[in-house]
Formats: C-alpha cells, structure tokens, sequence
C-alpha cells in the first residue's frame, strides 16, 4: 500500500487525467455534428474508457472505494439486454420468443438461402452500435461520478458544459450575422436547413442541449460566491436561452422555459429558516435570467417564432404531427414484447406503415415508445429504474443551486424526448449523464463514515473487459443502412456482373435483413436480364413489399418486371400504385408513354378524380390524340360523379380544339357551361371555342360583361387583351392590361403582361415601343424565342448589332444541335452591319451618302412614331 502523501500526489494526476477527458467529451461531441456520425462512436468508447481507468487509478492511489449510483443499473442492464437480442438463437426458439423475427426469417431469408440462426434483433449493426453506446455511457457516468468527489472537478465540469453550450450558441448568431450557409464555411447540410446555423442539423436537438447548458449555468451562476464570478455563467446562460429561441424548436422553447421554472420551485422549495430571504433572491433571479432570454431572445426572433407558432395553432393540426404516430408505434411494441433490437426501428416500422410518407421514421420521438419496441417489457423497467433513481437523487439532503439546476434541466431534456429523440445522439446523452454524475456523487458523510463501494482494482478489470467489449461491438456494427444502400445501389448503377451483385446483395441483406431497399435494389437488378431473372425480380419485389407494403419503388420494379413477362396489363397497375404511393415520376416519364391501348390507360388511371385530370392533361401533351379521346371517355363516366369531372370535359374540348372537331369541341364546352356555369373558366373556355371557329367578335362580346364580375382576374384580362390586339383595339388591350397590372405579381406572368403590351404596339405600328416592352419580358423570363422576337424588332429598326448581340443570347440558351440557323442568322447581321459601317466610312470620304439619309430618316421617323391611333 503506497503511504497517503504519494496516493494524494496521484490523485492529482490521474484525477485531473479523468476530468480533462470528460471535459474533451462534453466539447467534442457537440462540436463532431451533435455525434449523429457513426464514426463518432470510436473517440466516444476510446475518451470513456481512458476516463474509467484514469478514475479507477485515482481511487486505488487515494485508497478510496468505486461507488456506483443507482443510475448506474439502467446503462449496464441496457447493455446487457442488447447483448441478449444479438444471440444467434435456434429457429424454433425465435419464434416463441419474437414470432415477427421469426416470420421475416422464414419469409425474407429463407428463400434467399440464408437459413442460419438469426438473434431477436432485426438490425444487428445498429444493436452492435448501441451496446458500444450504452457501455461508452456506463463507463462515462461511472467515472464522473468517481471524479465529482472533487468539488473543484465538479465544477470545472459543469462549467465545461456551460461554456459548450454558449460557444454553440456563439457560433450560430456568427453564421447569421455573416450570412454563411454552410458551417464553418464549408460544411453544408443536405437534408436539414436549421434556423440557427450549428453543428447540431436538427434545431430540436440543439434546444436540448442549450437548454440543459443554459440551465446548468444558471445554477453555476447562483452559486458563485461573487458578482463578478458569476457574470460569465449569467452570461452563458443569457447566449444558451437565446439559442433556443433562435432554434426556433416549438418544443425545445417549451421545455426550456419548463426547466427554468421547475429550477425556480425547487430553490423555493428548500426555504427554511434564516435560508428564506436567500432563497427567494436566488428564485427571483432565475425568473429574472428567464425573462431577460425571452425579451432578448423573442425581440430577434419574434417574427419567426410568429410564424412558427402559426403551424400548431390548433390542436387538430398538432394531433397531425409527430403524435399521429405514437398509437401505430404503440401497437408495433405490443408485437415485440422482448423489443426487435435496440436501434431497429428505422428499419423494422415500414413494415407497419398503412400509407405512403415522404420521410423514413429513423424514430418515434418519443422515449418511452423507443425503448418499447425495441427493447420491449425489459426496456419498461429500465425506464422505471432510471426514474425511481432521478428520484431518489432530488430526495438526497443537502443538495445546492447547482445540484437543484442540473435536476432541472435534465428533467426537462427528458421530458422534452417524450416528443424527440435527443438523448439518442452522444451529445445530449454524455452531457446528461456527466451532470447527473455530480450530484450522484457520494457526499461528505459517505467519505467520512465507513468505506463503502467496491474496490477499485476490481473495477478497474470489469471496465477493462467493458470497454474491449465496446470496441469489438463497433466491427459489426460499422455497416449501416445507409451505407450498404448506396453500395449495392452503386453496383446496381454501374451494370456489374449479375453474379457480383447477387453475392454482395446477399451479404448485405444478411447483415440488415428488415431492409427493404436492399430488397428493391435486388430486384432492379434482375429486371431487364430475360424472363427467367424478371421471374426472379418479382420474389425480391414481393419481398421487399413484405418489409414495406407501401414502397412506390418496388411497385416501380415489379411494373418493369411484368413488362419484361408480357404480363402488360398487371404491370400498368404495378405503376398505377406506385404513383399512388408517391412515385410521380413513374406514372408520367415512363408508364404513360409504355402505355398502348385503352385497357392498359385504364389500368394506369389512379383511383383519384383529381390524379385523372393530371393524367389526362399528360396524356394531350403526348399527342396521342385517338387513344386520348377513347380514354377521356371512359374516365368521364368513370368520374362522373366527381366534382372534377368538370375538368375533364374542359380537357376534352382542348383536345377537340386540337384537333380542328368544332362541333363536338362546342358540345364539349356546352357540357362544362352546363356543369360550372359559375366558373370563369367555363367563359375563357367558351371563348376559345368562338375563336378556333373565327368568331372572334362574339367570343370578345360574351366576355366584356365579366369585367365587372372578376375585375382583378389575370386570366380574364390577360385573354380580352388577347382578343382586343387582334381585333386592332391595341389601345383598350393596354388599358385591361394595366388595370390588373397591380395584382401581377408572379414573374412569368408579368413577361406575359409585357408581350401583350408589345404585341398592341407592334400592331400600331410603333416597333420602338413594341421592342421596349419585349426587352422587358426577356429580362425577366430570358428564353431563346423570346430572344428572336427582340432581334427581329432590332433589325426592323435597322439596329443590326444589337440584333446580333440577342441572337446571340438567344442561341446561348439552344441546345448545340440547334444553333445551327441561329449563328447563320448572326454571320448574316454582322456582314450587313460590316457593309454599312464600310458605306458609312466611303461617305465621310466623299462617297455618296443617299443611303445614310435614307436609314436615317427612317430611325428618326420609328423614334417619333405617330401617336394617332386611326383604329381606334
């Protein structure tokens, strides 16, 4: 045994050795993007474990016991658990234990030929990864427990997190004042575009972190002994506050203001004696604090958080949300009473969806349903352990503002992942976890009184085998969905021999076998190799729908499948459900122009009135003119009783139009009258039809009256000023045009209010005009037509070079393949202004300058004009 001046001499050293690695953990972890990146979990094991054994030294060399809190059972039994769900079991075992795991075996891996014993984790890897997590967390609490014995380390501690969380906040308000972004400048979010630019993508996340900083570093504040060492806590905690604010997470605002007060009624809470007018100044501080975050704060944010505020103005709207999904979560976990494996649910609850969603669920969002289904009754009584222990840490004696603060703000985090998920990333969990270690600390009587604990040595060879346990966890579960997705993707992309990609695809779908786009991408694979591997495409299609019924890209590859197999009118059904599962690229680049008769349109016609009339609108674009007719009259009466059946006679009569049908295009119109004989459309249409039969009088008369009906349509304006120009009423065509000219707001609709304006000049006769105004509608929507028109009015008015300089941009924006006549027309512009300017040159010289006169007397009387409109 070394003599007590030596142990204290190493406890200085390994103890501070402990803290500087916690330390580096509460600052890496929110600087490493909130620790969403996998390979974030390699520091985080490594930096606990060299914190555990430092402790673990500074314990033996102070001949101090290892305590372990309560709170210490949850993270090791987490552990533990997750080990449990990755045994490899017998098939007939797995299904009494998880009958769903046992179901997906038989039906996904079987056929496949994996028939090897499978665990009750339906994602290995991501098990693998958070048994690595939980481990990193025992050894990470149990440590900082071990070194808050340590009032000083305590409170360096704490400051550390304070301190974090204001240099997070800094760097934010940093990348709004410069306009930056990207982080740091170089670092760009693809899926995330937070209100407040930080590490932390996700702004619910960064509000549950600042929060719990901001908190602590109120506490801190209070504690102080001093005005001037408090001011730098009171400011942490001002910039933390603030941060939430500027997340603008409704949530995170929520719970952060929760905290604040819970904090206040816990300080109020502990008045006794001559400790009451103390206490209420400490109490009233905190309010204080909170008010001058809210001013602050509300007053830079206040009109984003208006708008904000505005999507959960209702409970209804709210009830859509996040919380529409907590029951079909709920009843996910009564399926898996043993879990389906810590971290499976991004890629187990597709399975369970009943419709299509634009984003994957990587989780519920909210704790308690987490750990339900994947951890199932045991992750209950986890969760029970860990609250009785929280508990038992606010009933301890003699706990201060600093001890009152962390309680709060981690309270509040963990009430706050009743409607997140902030604890699953590293940053938020090390950050709870390492303050609740200082107040689990053992207090001045434990150390005083008999030794109690567990020796150190001892525990030093469990976290030993701990951490070598975490660190071998981290070989499996580096493969993750993501990553296996793209790499199988790529091969599929790449055309690689079918061989190779079965081989890697097999391997892949072994290692995450509730994956349905490995699925998916198997069966794109096999779809255009001949019958035999299209036969072979749809068992992976149905696989994959088996893993996620409701997946718009399998439907896609069993449609090109069938395709492959003849099979051309199931195969049009296979695309109709894709599009209907929110594949709209499906139904109008690829299926409509595969489509040959009316039997196949009819099976790709989807359920929805409102999608028919799209379809029918694609289906004129493709110029397929019999088919379309015979189709529209089928969906007609199909949706006859849709109130968007409408629209589909108003597309019959544009078709008909088309066509040059007059009579059957005005029995169309009739019929849209009959049924919308409200709708301005049914007018504009019904003018139309007046004008393809040359009635352009009478189509001008039945819409006049409308002006004082609709006075600010744009249509209605935007079709009389077409009517108007070409029955020579230019000068009413500009007065329509700039009475509406106000509610104009859309920029190509005010191009199209400028082409009007230039094609009434134009008509007059006054091409000065005329190419003013179209100069305008090319600034605003630039296109090589629009382009031409403007050069032509340029060579009209004999202005060849800059006719050429438009056709010139005017080609800029054509495809190679048609510039061709473009840069003929610019050689043509440029050798006749070459010629002129030569003409020019020989009549300064001496040279007869007749044709000078003449160019010139024509620009001058084109800049004049004649202001007489005798059409008028």
């Amino acid at each position: 045994m070394l003599p007590v001046s030596h142990s204290r001499s190493h406890t200085s050293r390994y103890a501070l050795g402990a803290e500087v690695v916690l330390a580096v953990l509460l600052v890496l972890l929110p600087l490493s993007l909130g620790g969403a990146p996998t390979w974030v979990h390699w520091p985080l094991v490594v930096l606990a474990g060299l914190a555990f054994v430092l402790a673990c030294l500074g314990a033996w060399s102070q001949h101090r016991s290892f305590h372990l809190p309560l709170l210490a059972l949850p993270l090791g039994a987490g552990a533990l658990l997750c080990l449990l769900q990755l045994v490899p079991l017998p098939p007939e075992l797995l299904s009494v234990l998880s009958p769903e795991a046992a179901g997906l075996r038989d039906f996904v891996l079987v056929p496949l030929g994996l028939e090897g014993s499978r665990p009750l984790s339906m994602e290995p890897p991501a098990t693998w990864r958070e048994l690595a997590r939980y481990l990193a967390y025992l050894l990470t609490f149990v440590a900082a427990v071990q070194v808050s014995r340590s009032e000083r380390a305590r409170r360096r501690l704490l400051s550390t997190l304070a301190f974090t969380g204001a240099a997070v906040a800094v760097l934010g308000l940093l990348h709004a004042l410069l306009g930056l972004d990207r982080l740091l400048g170089f670092i760009a979010f693809i899926h995330a575009r937070p209100p407040l630019l930080t590490p932390f993508g996700n702004p619910n996340h960064l509000a549950a972190f600042l929060g719990l900083s901001a908190t602590v570093s109120l506490g801190l504040a209070l504690s102080s002994g001093t005005r001037l060492r408090a001011a730098p806590f009171v400011v942490a905690t001002l910039l933390g506050g603030a941060g939430v604010l500027l997340s603008l997470s409704r949530g995170g605002i929520a719970f952060f203001v929760f905290g604040q007060l819970a904090f206040a009624l816990l300080l109020l809470g502990r008045r006794v004696g001559t400790e009451r007018a103390r206490t209420w100044r400490r109490s009233g501080t905190v309010l204080l604090c909170l008010l001058a975050v809210l001013a602050v704060g509300g007053q830079i944010a206040s009109e984003q958080l208006l708008a904000e505020l505005e999507t959960a103005d209702s409970m209804e709207k709210l009830s859509h949300s996040k919380l529409e999904l907590w029951p079909k979560v709920a009843s996910v976990a009564k399926a898996y009473p043993l879990g389906m494996g810590r971290g499976a649910f991004e890629s187990v609850f597709p399975r369970y969806q009943e419709r299509p969603v634009l984003n994957t669920f990587t989780h519920p969002e909210n704790a308690v349903l987490q750990l339900a289904t994947e951890f199932g009754v045991p992750g209950l009584l986890l969760l029970a352990v860990g609250l009785w222990g929280f508990i038992r840490l606010a009933r301890r004696e003699g706990l201060g503002a600093v001890e009152w603060a962390v309680l709060a703000g981690v309270a509040a985090l963990a009430l706050h992942d009743l409607f997140d998920f902030s604890l699953e990333l590293p940053a938020s969990a090390v950050a709870a976890w390492v303050a609740l270690a200082c107040v689990a600390r053992p207090d001045d009587r434990e150390r005083c009184g008999a030794p109690r604990g567990h020796a150190p040595l001892r525990v030093l060879a469990v976290g030993g085998v701990l951490v070598a346990l975490a660190l071998v966890a981290l070989i499996p579960g580096r493969s993750t969905l993501d990553e296996a997705e793209e790499e199988l993707g790529d091969l599929v992309r790449a055309r690689a021999p079918l061989a190779e990609v079965r081989a890697r695809g097999l391997a892949l779908i072994e290692l995450h076998p509730a994956d349905h786009a490995l699925q998916v991408l198997m069966g794109l694979a096999h779809t255009d190799l001949g019958r035999a591997e299209a036969v072979e495409a749809l068992g992976f299609v149905n696989r994959a729908l088996f893993l996620n019924p409701v997946d718009a890209r399998a439907h896609r590859v069993a449609a090109r499948a069938l395709l492959t197999l003849g099979q051309r009118t199931q195969a049009f059904l296979e695309y109709r459900l894709a599009f209907e599962a929110g594949d709209q690229e499906a139904l109008w680049r690829e299926a409509l122009g595969r489509a040959r008769t009316l039997e196949e349109l009819q099976a790709l016609t989807p359920d929805s009135a409102r999608s028919a009339v799209l379809l029918a609108t694609e289906l004129m674009r493709t110029r397929r003119y019999e088919v379309a007719i015979a189709w529209l009259a089928w969906a007609r009466e199909h949706f006859d009783a849709a109130p968007e059946s409408v629209q589909l006679w108003e597309r019959e009569t544009r078709l008909r139009l088309a066509r040059q049908e007059m009579a059957e295009a005005e029995a169309a119109s009739a019929e849209v009258f009959r049924r919308a004989p409200d709708e301005l459309s049914s007018y504009l249409l019904r003018a139309d039809v007046l004008h393809a039969q040359g009635r352009r009088d009478e189509a001008l008369e039945s819409l006049e009256p409308l002006r004082t009906r609709f006075p600010i349509s744009v249509e209605l304006a935007f079709t009389l000023a077409r009517l108007e120009v070409e029955a020579g009423l230019t000068r009413r065509a500009r007065e329509t045009l700039q009475h509406v000219s106000p509610f104009v707001s859309d920029l190509g609709l005010r191009a199209q209010l400028f082409m009007l304006e230039g094609s009434s000049f134009e008509k007059e006769g006054h091409r000065a005009r005329a190419l003013e105004s179209w100069k305008s509608a090319v600034r605003i929507q630039p296109s090589a037509g629009l382009w031409f028109k403007v050069a032509r009015l340029h060579e009209s008015l004999h202005q060849l070079d800059a006719a050429a300089r438009a056709v010139r941009e005017g080609v800029r924006l054509q495809p190679p393949e048609q510039r061709a006549e473009g840069e003929a027309w610019v050689e043509r512009l440029e050798a006749a202004e070459r010629k002129r300017v030569e003409e020019r040159r020989r009549a300064r010289s001496g040279g007869g300058g007749s044709l000078d006169r003449v160019l010139r007397e024509m620009a001058a009387d084109e800049e004049t004009g004649d202001e007489e409109d005798g059409a008028h």
